[in-house]
């Protein structure tokens, strides 16, 4: 997986992901979202338009950002399970204002429709939407 920071507007950030984000590469992705919160950036933009493949791990890295750029701790990835479990707690907190996704493939939309993460994230086709939405 390779990820591209494109600075936006404001203190929008686009995390251009390409590849799959799976076992393998979450851990890059949920590191990424670190460093660009830890420079300042409130509101990130996930530009899944060549983003192949999203394994269960792959959610918890979006999870994991979600929570970040709401302050909270996220769950260690390491617990598998109970990092599943607080994802589902998670929806609980409705939409999320600080995380968009851009262009996920219908294969990508597929699996995060399957989990309920299409009620958690909102989902764009169109960039500078994206952006005036925070």
């Amino acid at each position: 997986m390779q990820i591209e920071v494109l600075q936006e507007q404001g203190h929008v950030t686009t995390l251009k992901i390409t590849g799959q984000l799976d076992g393998q590469s979450y851990q890059d992705l949920i590191m990424k979202a670190q460093e660009v919160v830890g420079g300042g950036v409130k509101n990130i933009i996930l530009d899944m338009g060549e983003l192949t493949y999203i394994s269960s791990a792959g959610l918890v890295s979006l999870h994991a950002i979600a929570m970040l750029l709401n302050g909270e701790s996220s769950p260690d990835p390491e617990q598998g399970w109970s990092a599943l479990k607080s994802m589902d707690r998670g929806r609980e907190g409705g939409l999320q204002k600080n995380i968009k996704l851009l262009n996920p493939r219908p294969e990508v939309v597929s699996v995060l429709d399957m989990v309920g993460f299409t009620t958690f994230f909102e989902i764009f086709t169109d960039k500078q939407k994206a952006i005036e939405s925070f």
